[in-house]
């Protein structure tokens, strides 16, 4: 079965097809993270595209692009399907901005997506009144982890990336300033325990989701607490979690923040705005340490 195919567009303007995919290279200390979003109704391609560098700065480009076609292409930036649900292509070949200065650089990749396990869908955890508050947010929704290995150019830099990482496919109505706060995680330890969180606050309530890997099965999650410490400036610095999965077990989680990108989100009539933090966090669970993006978005009105 293939789940990541194009969906028809409801009538909603803000129905959105969203392709994401994240990794962690440890060994050269490169974090990246990048989405296409297909806005068929507003005529409109959304992209992002970042890297956390060794040197701490970061380097990126959020624009939108015209929808003409289904195409994952937006702004150099190309998914590329090439087994379903197992193995994905990502390419890009143009210029990120430098955070640091300002200034544009030449950046080039060719990263090979190989997945490491069966795709999840929300629906394991979601469903009834947490299915109905969802529906502003993107309410179908799939994970799955892999490892990521290729080619990156940065200027005159160049790096041969072998990292862990994770992909989402969303599709359905998403409005980025309609949730009080949601709250994305996901991490690897290795390639056969990793876990994906999600918790979602809306006017209604809350919605958690999201499924722990291990001993070769996705466990889904039923309950997520997560106690946040956060900058006086608003950021996530540390948090942890007591996830419960469907079997009855709770399993405590200590993270912190080890880097941040900030995206600023604008409603359409330009009078609302959500900050999206797109953190690149370390992990510990049950002793063992892993990676990844803990992505938080915060209504700044």
């Amino acid at each position: 079965m293939d789940t990541d195919i194009i969906h028809p567009s409801g009538g909603n303007i803000e129905w959105n097809e969203s392709f994401y995919f994240s990794f962690y290279d440890k060994k050269n200390d490169v974090c990246a993270f990048m989405r296409i979003g297909l806005k068929q109704n507003k005529c409109l391609k959304n992209m992002f595209c970042f890297f956390m560098m060794p040197d701490g700065s970061h380097i990126g480009l959020k624009d939108d692009d015209r929808y003409e076609n289904d195409s994952l292409i937006a702004k150099n930036l190309r998914f590329n399907k090439i087994t379903p649900e197992k193995k994905w292509n990502l390419t890009f070949d143009g210029k990120l901005i430098n955070f640091a200065n300002g200034k544009p650089v030449d950046v080039s990749f060719d990263f090979d997506f190989e997945s490491l396990n069966n795709v999840f869908d929300y629906r394991d955890c979601v469903s009834g009144i947490k299915e109905k508050i969802s529906q502003s947010v993107a309410s179908e929704h799939l994970e799955q982890f892999g490892k990521v290995i290729g080619k990156l150019k940065v200027g005159d830099e160049k790096y041969s990336i072998n990292g862990l990482g994770e992909r989402d496919h969303s599709w359905g109505v998403r409005d980025w300033n309609a949730p009080k706060m949601w709250i994305w995680l996901t991490c690897q330890f290795n390639e056969k325990l990793a876990l994906n969180v999600t918790k979602l606050t809306v006017s209604e309530g809350e919605v958690d989701a999201g499924f722990i890997h291990m001993d070769g099965k996705n466990i889904p999650l039923m309950k997520a607490t997560i106690d946040t410490e956060y900058a006086s400036d608003g950021s996530p610095v540390k948090f942890t979690m007591d996830l419960q999965d469907k079997n009855g077990e709770v399993h405590r989680v200590n993270a912190r923040i080890i880097k941040n990108v900030k995206l600023p989100f604008t409603s359409g009539d330009g009078k609302k705005q959500s900050i999206m933090h797109e953190t690149l966090s370390e992990y510990e669970m049950d002793g063992n340490i892993g990676y990844g993006i803990a992505e938080y978005l915060i209504r700044d009105f």
